[in-house]
C-alpha cells in the first residue's frame, strides 16, 4: 500500500440534481465530475484511488473502473459511514487524503500543500478551508494561528460564530492510524441518525492531538455541486481558468464570454479561436489555424494554417491549410488530407478527400474516396444508400465531376475523368473519359399559346 492513498466519496444521490444519473457523473467541461476530481487526485501522486459508490453504482463503477478501485455503501448513513466502508482496505496506508466526487474545482496546488504541510508537521488531521462572502450553509471554521478548534455546523452556530467566514471544505488529510481509531468511536446519535466524519475532529481534540488547516487562495475550490445552477456556476469558473490557460500559451480567443473549450482539448501556438466556437472531447488544433466564428468541433484534429468557419464537425481529421466553410457538416469518418477545400452546404461522411481536392458548394459524399485535385461540382451527390445498404464511390484523381451529377454506388469514376453537368452515373467512367447521362431537350414553340387555348376549353 503506498505512503499517500485517497478516498472519494460519491456514493450521494444528488436529490436536488433531479436527474436520474448519479450526481458525479453530471458533465463539466466534458467530462463527469467524478474524472476532474480523480484527475487531481493522479497529479498529486495518488496512482488509483478509492472511491466509495452507492446510488447508481454500476455507472460510476464502469466509468472509473480503468482508473479506481470502488468500494460499495449499500446504505448511505453519512460521510463517516462511507469512510468505514474503505478502512479495511488501507491497512497500510500512512495518509489518508479524503476528497469529495461533486468538487471539480480543486486544484492540484491546493491538495499538494495541504498534504506536506500535514505530512511535515505530524499532524493528526489537516483541513482545507476556504473564505466565504458568502457562507451560508457551510460549517465554519474556528481556529488558533493555523490549529482546528473546532469546526460549527450552520445550524449550530452562535450569532457571532454565523459571521465567521472561513469554511470547511470537505477535503481533509488524516493520519490513517488515528482516523482508523476515530471512526470505531463515532455515533449516529443525531437527528439523521447518521455517522459524521466530522465527529473525529471532536473526538482528535479531546486526545490532545493536532489538527492542522491550511485555508485556499481560490474559493471556488469550495464549490460543491449540489443542484444544477451550482453545476453552472462551475461551468463558467472552469472555463475561465481553460480559456486563461491556452490564452498564457499563445491562443488567440478574440471573445472568451462565447468561447467553450472542454477540458481535454489541446491547442497549438498560434491558434486562432473566433467567437461563438466550442470545441469539444478529444478535440486537438495545430498551429496557426483559425476556428470560428460560430464553429463546433468534437474529437475533432484540425491541421495547421487550416480555416474551420460557421461549422459543425464530430469524430473527423482535417488535414493541414484546408479550408471548410461557411455551413459544412462533416460527420464521423471524415478524413480530408492537406489543401482541401470544403465549401458552403457541403455534407460529407465517412469518407476520405485526398490533398488538393475540392468540393465547393451544395453537395453530399457519403461512403466516398476523392482523389487528389478532384472537382466536385455543385450540387453533386453520392447515392450510397439503397434502402438496405451503404456502397462506397471512388472519385480519381483530377477527375471533375460537373454540377448536379448523382453518383449512383457503388460505382467509380476514374483518373482524368470528366462527368457531363446534370448526369446520373451508374455504371464505372474509364479514366480520362467523358460520361454524359441526360435525356433529349425538347422545345415546344408558342407553348404559352397551347397552355391558354387548353384553359378556354
Amino acid at each position: 500500500m503506498p505512503n499517500l492513498v485517497a478516498v472519494i466519496m460519491a456514493a450521494g444521490k444528488g436529490t436536488r440534481m433531479h436527474s436520474k444519473l448519479p450526481k458525479v457523473m453530471h458533465s463539466l467541461a466534458g467530462k463527469p465530475l467524478i474524472e476532474h476530481v480523480l484527475d487531481v487526485a493522479n497529479q498529486v501522486g495518488v496512482e488509483r484511488p478509492f472511491v466509495i459508490v452507492g446510488h447508481g453504482r454500476e455507472i460510476v463503477a464502469a466509468r472509473v473502473q480503468e482508473r479506481a478501485e470502488t468500494v460499495v455503501q449499500t446504505e448511505q448513513k453519512g460521510t463517516g459511514h462511507a469512510i468505514m466502508q474503505a478502512m479495511p482496505y488501507l491497512e497500510d496506508a500512512q495518509t489518508v487524503l479524503v476528497l469529495s466526487g461533486d468538487q471539480p474545482l480543486l486544484k492540484p496546488e491546493s491538495l499538494q500543500t495541504l498534504i506536506k504541510l500535514h505530512q511535515d508537521r505530524g499532524a493528526c488531521a489537516t483541513v482545507l478551508t476556504a473564505y466565504l462572502e458568502q457562507p451560508f450553509g457551510y460549517g465554519r471554521v474556528l481556529k488558533h494561528g493555523d490549529q482546528l478548534v473546532r469546526i460549527v455546523e450552520e445550524k449550530d452556530a452562535a450569532p457571532d460564530e454565523r459571521l465567521i467566514k472561513e469554511i470547511n471544505t470537505g477535503t481533509y488529510c488524516f493520519r490513517a492510524s488515528a482516523l482508523k481509531e476515530a471512526l470505531a468511536k463515532i455515533t449516529p446519535q443525531n437527528a439523521q441518525g447518521e455517522y459524521y466524519l466530522t465527529e473525529v475532529f471532536d473526538i482528535f481534540l479531546k486526545q490532545g492531538e493536532t489538527i492542522l488547516t491550511y485555508c485556499t487562495e481560490d474559493s471556488h475550490e469550495a464549490l460543491g455541486i449540489n443542484s444544477r445552477s451550482q453545476l453552472a456556476e462551475a461551468e463558467r469558473v472552469f472555463r475561465e481558468r481553460i480559456l486563461e490557460h491556452w490564452m498564457a500559451e499563445g491562443v488567440t480567443v478574440v471573445d472568451p464570454a462565447s468561447t467553450f473549450i472542454d477540458a481535454e482539448v489541446r491547442l497549438a501556438q498560434d491558434v486562432t479561436i473566433l467567437p461563438f466556437t466550442r470545441l469539444m472531447g478529444k478535440t486537438y488544433v495545430g498551429e496557426d489555424a483559425v476556428i470560428g466564428p460560430q464553429t463546433s468541433l468534437e474529437n475533432c484534429r484540425v491541421g495547421c494554417g487550416s480555416e474551420v468557419t460557421y461549422t459543425v464537425a464530430k469524430d473527423s481529421n482535417i488535414g493541414d491549410r484546408c479550408h471548410i466553410g461557411p455551413f459544412a457538416y462533416l460527420r464521423p469518418g471524415t478524413s480530408l488530407e492537406s489543401d482541401v477545400k470544403v465549401g458552403d452546404f457541403v455534407e460529407i461522411k465517412n469518407s476520405k478527400i485526398a490533398a488538393g481536392a475540392k468540393v465547393p458548394h451544395l453537395s453530399y459524399i457519403g461512403d466516398a474516396q476523392v482523389g487528389k485535385a478532384a472537382n466536385i461540382g455543385a450540387g453533386t451527390i453520392t447515392c450510397n444508400y439503397d434502402g438496405s445498404s451503404k456502397h462506397p464511390t471512388i472519385i480519381g484523381d483530377h477527375s471533375f465531376i460537373g454540377s448536379n451529377t448523382n453518383l449512383v454506388a457503388p460505382v467509380e469514376v476514374g483518373d482524368y475523368a470528366v462527368t457531363g453537368a446534370g448526369s446520373t452515373i451508374t455504371k464505372d467512367v474509364p479514366a480520362k473519359a467523358l460520361a454524359v447521362e441526360r435525356s433529349q431537350q425538347i422545345i415546344k414553340e408558342h407553348w404559352h399559346l397551347e397552355k391558354r387555348n387548353r384553359g378556354q376549353k
